[in-house]
């Protein structure tokens, strides 16, 4: 019997990427336990990853190539070969490309793992060299850091684990406790040395249960909140005059802007008191060491973007930026980049076997319109790293445009996914604990190694080697295309990393952020003056607005939806035990969580005559679930909600997820997803 025990680290798509160690017994996986020595996950794991064991030998985990047998969505498959599948998968693109040239074949991926490699490996180059689309924009993530690099010139911010000596804490859209919850032991410290911790988010979060203030405002309505808080920092002369006129321009301007932006002007349309308003925008000034800590919640709205742009102005307006345990904290991946890791080092090898070539775009999170809309279809699909059907805003689009004949569809799965129900072909998945990778964080400062404690079930590969045989398969010879995972890594990470160390320990921090560092303590933005702007002069030349203006929302009041569709969904991660969908499809995981139910404020619930129990059907002109209702003192009237991340079949007998309901329009700038601007009716059934 030979046991091995190999150092690992989480590759979900959350921000604590936590540290583990793995182990195996004659190949097979037997534990997995946190790493005491990682520095931000201290040994804790989360309940999703203390049963990663049964999910790597789950007896429904595809471990061989699949082909459909029978209708689209049906689940009816055959086991073939690689070679068949292969060959069926070269065969099919081949006569697409033949027939309607390159540009009908579409890549999509997500963040099924996060890894520097195994995320895409050398897809990009593959898909160039066919002259295929090219992906772009981001459900998560961009739209934020495009809000943040207009102001300064960079996705980079503040570590939030210096909330360790912040006096204040304001956590805007995001529920830490339940996705950020390595961060949370420093916050409760802070909350304990007598910080105090703010929370504003459309629902009552077990994060808000928590903190010495709730601010509930309308969903998608932060701009206004926002401007109006400039607008008591400027006019009361609450601003570091020296800092803003060191290290900004355009200050006159914005104060110009926001004159008229009172918080009695903002009041009814976010749904939050112009005294409540005041008095926060007072704390920052009056309170140097203030946070602002915000990840993704907020973007996801057509101001999203312009949200985290204001946030990103309110630490130059105040200069806490020049205090410990201030600033604003929003994802630090992007210190990573700046000197440890190069995350386009492989997938710009596109330019390097196929230069010149000219590629369609698509947007990551409107899959549905790329396959339902074009004049210029796409035929072939190509899936991998996600479940697009269940985690994609207006999902019901997605599946019509899976459902169609004339579309080619092939998907890399570790499981039958309700997307690879649709799938033609589907290729074997490898899991983390069987693949070798490097770890990016986005929530914390250290790089993570991961080992792989086994190799792979059956026939299952990891996503370098899946590209590496269909490289093969295509007959493509390019050696760009045939980099071991090795080489891929250290094309990669640069040579400032000590790559022995990183393996022997299982992390190290990033070199471009040392503890208790200030980045904007003395200016030193990334822009092209040198300074935060509060203009943005580029935006101009774009078409787009040169300040953070106030954009009504077209789902939202006053909206002419709203007659029809009163009520704002909100669609909140819910399950401790999913890592958005998945885990939802096992049942040690599902088992445990409660079904969906339409939650609805008990004032919204009397106007409709619904009682916990009833069933009620909620629409829009996207789609349309029918679920039981259940009484919620977390939201506020006028808010609805039903939590994602459960699988299709969860929501009921209709066919369909809660994302069919959702907004899968462009953000204002940075190509994210408005899905958080959704209008909803709910109604009884009789």
């Amino acid at each position: 019997m030979t046991t091995i025990e190999v150092l690992g680290t989480c590759h979900h798509d959350c921000p604590d990427s936590c540290g583990w160690i793995a182990s195996s017994t004659d190949g097979v996986l037997t534990s997995i336990k946190g790493n005491p020595a990682h520095p931000y996950s201290t040994g804790e794991l989360c309940p999703k990853i203390n049963k990663f064991v049964g999910r790597v030998n789950h007896e429904d985990r595809l471990l061989t190539p699949l082909i459909r047998t029978g209708p689209k969505g049906s689940g009816e498959y055959r086991e073939a070969s690689w070679h068949e599948a292969l060959t069926r998968v070269v065969d099919e693109f081949t006569r697409v490309r033949d027939t309607f040239g390159g540009q009908a074949i579409m890549p999509w991926w997500s963040a099924g793992t996060q890894g520097l490699i195994q995320n895409a490996g050398t897809s990009n180059a593959l898909f160039a060299l066919l002259g295929a689309c090219r992906q772009d924009g981001n459900v998560c993530g961009m739209a934020s850091g495009f809000g943040m690099a207009s102001v300064y010139g960079n996705r980079l911010g503040t570590d939030p684990l210096q909330a360790a000596h912040s006096d204040q804490i304001i956590l805007w859209g995001t529920n830490t406790r339940l996705t950020n919850r390595h961060l949370w032991p420093t916050i409760e410290a802070a909350h304990r040395r007598g910080a105090k911790i703010v929370v504003v988010d459309p629902i009552r979060t077990i994060t808000a249960d928590k903190a010495d203030q709730h601010i509930q405002p309308l969903p998608g309505t932060d701009v206004a909140m926002l401007l109006a808080m400039i607008n008591v920092l400027i006019t009361e002369d609450r601003i570091d005059h020296d800092y803003v006129a060191e290290h900004s321009t355009g200050f006159d301007e914005l104060a110009a802007y926001v004159g008229e932006k009172s918080p009695e002007w903002a009041a009814p349309l976010c749904g939050v008191d112009a005294t409540v308003i005041r008095d926060l925008a007072r704390s920052l000034s009056a309170t140097p060491a203030t946070m602002l800590r915000a990840l993704i919640g907020a973007e996801h709205h057509y101001s999203g973007p312009t949200i985290y742009r204001l946030l990103s102005m309110i630490p130059v307006l105040t200069g806490s930026h020049k205090v410990l345990g201030g600033g604003f904290a929003r994802s630090v991946g992007s210190w990573a980049e700046v000197a440890d890791v190069d995350s386009n080092a492989v997938s710009g090898l596109a330019d390097v076997v196929a230069p010149g070539v000219e590629r369609r775009v698509m947007y990551q999170p409107r899959l549905g319109d790329a396959l339902t809309k074009l004049a210029e279809p796409v035929h072939a699909l190509f899936i991998w790293n996600g479940n697009p059907l269940l985690t994609m805003p207006n999902s019901g689009a997605i599946r019509r445009g899976l459902e169609r004949d004339d579309l080619f569809t092939v998907v890399s799965e570790q499981f039958m996914t309700d997307t690879a129900r649709y799938g033609d072909v589907i290729f074997p998945a490898a899991m983390e604990t069987e693949q070798l990778d490097v770890m990016p964080s986005w929530g914390h400062l250290w790089l993570g190694w991961n080992e792989p404690a086994t190799e792979p079930l059956g026939q299952a590969v990891s996503n370098t080697e899946l590209f590496r045989r269909l490289a093969t398969a295509f007959g493509f010879d390019q050696p760009e295309l045939h980099l071991s995972d090795t080489e891929q890594i250290e094309r990669g990470v640069s040579d400032d990393v000590d790559l022995e160390e990183l393996r022997s320990h299982g992390f190290v921090r990033v070199s471009s952020f040392p503890i208790d560092h200030l980045p904007y303590a003395h200016g030193g933005y990334r822009t092209a003056s040198g300074k935060a702007e509060f203009v943005a002069e580029s935006f101009g030349a774009a078409g787009m607005s040169r300040l953070p203006e106030w954009v009504p929302l077209e789902e939202g009041p006053g909206s002419p939806a709203v007659e029809s569709t009163p009520l704002f969904l909100q669609t909140p991660k819910r399950a401790t035990r999913f890592l958005n969908t998945s885990y939802s499809d096992l049942s040690a995981h599902a088992d445990r969580e409660s079904v969906p139910h339409i939650e609805l404020d008990p004032v919204d619930a009397a106007e409709r005559d619904l009682a916990p129990g009833d069933r009620a059907r909620i629409f829009n002109a996207r789609g349309s679930l029918t679920l039981p209702v259940a009484l919620s003192d977390r939201l506020r009237p006028g808010v609805v909600s039903v939590p994602w991340g459960f699988v299709d079949s969860a929501y009921g007998d209709d066919v369909g997820s809660i994302n069919d309901l959702t907004n899968a329009a462009d953000t204002e700038f940075g190509h994210g997803s408005s899905y958080g601007d959704t209008l909803v009716q709910v109604e009884k059934l009789i």
